[in-house]
């Protein structure tokens, strides 16, 4: 059922998430693995093109107290420039562009690995121009989710398809690590967490650092931004499924990921810092392919490695209420006369 309860509404409010298994069915997945593989076997990236940008988890920590370039790896297909990834990450958002995985080019910018296993995301305006994710963001069920929410004039700000793929099955896996205090699974606008190359293994690691979503969108005022996160495969302990601090959406936003001035470099910049986190406090959200979870614009959320030999691909996209929101201007998205955010309901 597309409409919330009054307990299931008691529950995100409570905790900053909620699970609504059976959302979408086998076979909306399927057309959307169908799709983007067809948009996967089209990808023609020059090898200029092929930049990686890599920053190890202490090069993040020493972020959140100073302005850091953000490291997303991106690639865009038929352009590109000496400035590299910063630029097309910072434009992507009425594009559909690629992020790679760390280690899948060699120094020339040839894939090491099959092209379909190099990606770790496609964003972000999948929900734009692309008519099978057009009908998903859009459906009738969707919208009906964020009516029962109170939502009035919903807009669609970004959307992006995620990987997380397996590692190579003739590669055993690493030994389990606990969870990085922070971390979290979240808008391609943030980096990929590219980890250094030293296993064969290393470039599927998909570590994601737990942090808010409204850090990377801010608005005025907070809690106008909602994450709906869909599972086009099961997700599960092994191949990273999120994490969740259930309640931390109540505690506002201690960093942010800003823009620098036209022109200036770094392209983006933290301000503040997180705080540090509790590992005890994280709960796991296995689901089933078709689920959705939502996702509160402020509750803290992650995602562990992917260690098994199962990929775990995922749809998300963002909504803001309009109505009454400032959204800010040092976001790294911004709506451009091309795209103007879209609204939900249609």
């Amino acid at each position: 059922m597309a409409c919330l309860s009054l307990s299931q509404l008691q529950k995100f409010q409570e905790d900053g998430f909620l699970v609504l298994e059976g959302f979408f069915s086998a076979d909306e997945c399927v057309a959307m693995q169908q799709r983007i593989g067809e948009i996967v076997a089209k990808m023609d990236v020059p090898v200029h093109c092929r930049t990686e940008f890599s920053t190890q988890e202490e090069e993040q920590l020493r972020a959140q107290f100073s302005c850091h370039k953000e490291p997303p790896v991106v690639s865009n297909p038929g352009a590109c420039d000496s400035d590299g990834s910063t630029d097309y990450f910072l434009s992507s958002g009425d594009k559909i562009r690629f992020f790679f995985e760390k280690g899948v080019f060699d120094k020339k910018g040839n894939f090491l690995v099959p092209p379909e296993k190099s990606i770790n995301k496609i964003g972000h305006a999948l929900h734009a121009h692309d008519p099978v994710f057009k009908r998903v963001t859009h459906s009738p069920k969707v919208q009906a989710l964020a009516r029962s929410l109170g939502l009035q004039m919903p807009m669609v700000v970004q959307s992006m398809y995620i990987f997380k793929v397996s590692r190579p099955s003739s590669v055993p896996p690493p030994p389990r690590r606990l969870p990085a205090p922070l971390g979290r699974e979240g808008p391609a606008w943030s980096q990929p967490l590219l980890l250094p190359l030293t296993s064969a293994w290393c470039f599927v690691s998909n570590l994601a650092l737990a942090v808010k979503d409204a850090s990377f969108l801010y608005t005025e005022p907070l809690g106008r931004v909602l994450g709906l996160w869909i599972a086009v495969e099961d997700a599960t302990l092994e191949n990273g499924c999120l994490w969740f601090i259930p309640g931390s959406h109540t505690s506002g936003v201690s960093r942010r990921m800003v823009r620098a001035p036209a022109g200036s470099a770094p392209g983006t910049c933290f301000l503040g810092s997180e705080p540090a986190r509790d590992n005890s406090l994280f709960v796991p959200t296995p689901v089933q392919r078709g689920a959705l979870v939502l996702i509160h614009g402020e509750v803290v959320h992650r995602s562990e490695q992917n260690l098994s030999n199962r990929s775990r691909q995922a749809y998300t996209f963002h909504l803001m209420e309009a109505s009454g929101t400032i959204w800010s201007p040092e976001n790294w998205l911004q709506p451009t006369a091309e795209l103007p955010f879209p609204p939900l309901y249609t």
